[in-house]
């Protein structure tokens, strides 16, 4: 029988994953490059909004199998990130994301519409959100972990799109801006 990993050895095998990451699609790689043309990345916040919407489902249906009181505890305020918090005034990640689609010329209704959301896009979020209501939450938390490519995603996004997409108000940056501490405090929670 195999020792089980060390938890030095798990984030390593977890990092190798990372060449699989949806940054490496041809879409993404463009967008990089800023290849990209307006309608190209408004299609892309629009449809990821519809993934966007799906994070805090998603975080429910962790928490829903989870027994764990204080997993529970620590994990809630995921969904509060993306939702919001109306009685303190905190803004959540959806509604940044909604301003980025501002940010980028889109009107409010387009985006969270979701006519524009391609079927291939709303299959793979629901599929996701459908695998963390039915597996144990302990593989629900696993399948989150691709948060930890996230901070590098965000600085660069902050970083290069004020001068490959020029046109694009940099006020709507501010989700990235807003993750990359969420995403970095989610990754560690995740692997703990």
């Amino acid at each position: 029988m195999l020792a089980p990993w060390s938890r030095k050895e798990f984030e390593e095998k977890l990092k190798e994953k990372g060449r699989g990451y949806h940054i490496y699609h041809p879409l993404h790689v463009l967008m990089y490059e800023g290849k990209l043309t307006k309608e190209q990345i408004q299609a892309w916040v629009m449809n990821r909004f519809y993934y966007q919407i799906g994070i805090p489902q998603k975080d429910g249906a962790i928490l829903s199998n989870c027994p764990d009181k204080e997993v529970r505890k620590q994990w809630i305020v995921r969904i509060i990130d993306h939702d919001g918090d109306d009685e303190v005034g905190a803004e959540g990640g959806i509604e940044a994301w909604i301003k980025l689609g501002l940010a980028v010329g889109l009107a409010r209704d387009d985006i969270v519409s979701l006519k524009h959301v391609s079927p291939g896009v709303k299959f793979a979020v629901d599929a996701y959100i459908n695998f963390c209501r039915q597996r144990p939450w302990q593989e629900s938390v696993c399948s989150s972990l691709t948060e930890l490519f996230a901070p590098h995603i965000h600085q660069q996004r902050i970083s290069t799109w004020p001068d490959l997409y020029p046109w694009i108000d940099e006020s709507g940056l501010i989700y990235f801006k807003k993750r990359l501490t969420e995403a970095r405090r989610d990754v560690e929670q995740g692997l703990d």
